[in-house]
């Protein structure tokens, strides 16, 4: 087991640092990488990007958000 004082329980997101490494994404079955800016998951090949709430990764496909659509910009801009 690892050492609790150089392996902290959890990271500043409230998800357990061991969590992270094992989890993959559900489409591809490839590694995530850890987005701590957006607190998501973001799979690189599926272009996903899933999101942590609450501590908890939501692997989900129909919760993620796609990588390639460009975010809304404030209401009524570009319509």
């Amino acid at each position: 087991m690892s050492d609790p004082e150089t392996y902290p329980a959890f990271a500043p997101s409230g998800v357990d640092p061991r969590l992270l490494e094992i989890l993959i994404c559900p489409v591809t079955r490839l590694p995530l990488v850890y987005d701590r800016a957006a607190n998501e998951l973001i799979s690189k090949k599926a272009r996903l990007a899933y999101p942590i709430r609450g501590g908890i990764p939501i692997m989900l496909e129909e919760e993620a958000r796609d990588l390639d659509e460009e975010p809304a910009g404030p209401a009524g801009e570009g319509a």
